[in-house]
């Protein structure tokens, strides 16, 4: 497939992190954007964060439970 050039103007922390999180996907810079525009448009994103609201959901009393166990001082008991 051709490729096209893209231009764009972001902060630099911004820039900072794509070449981060590309570099740890052993990714270029513009295969990381085309990534991240292809999972976007194609709803791939869409649908994990879905997926990850019913987990939540779904379990929220587990993850309630281990707060409040972190939350108990050592030595205290739960009436």
């Amino acid at each position: 497939m051709a490729k096209t050039q893209l231009g764009a103007r972001v902060d630099e922390d911004v820039a900072e992190l794509a070449r981060k999180r590309a570099a740890d996907l052993g990714l270029s810079i513009g295969d990381y954007l085309a990534r991240l525009v292809h999972d976007d448009t194609s709803g791939l994103r869409a649908r994990a964060v879905d997926a990850a609201a019913r987990f939540l959901a779904d379990h929220q009393s587990v993850f309630d439970e281990a707060e409040q166990a972190q939350q108990m001082p050592s030595g205290g008991r739960a009436a």
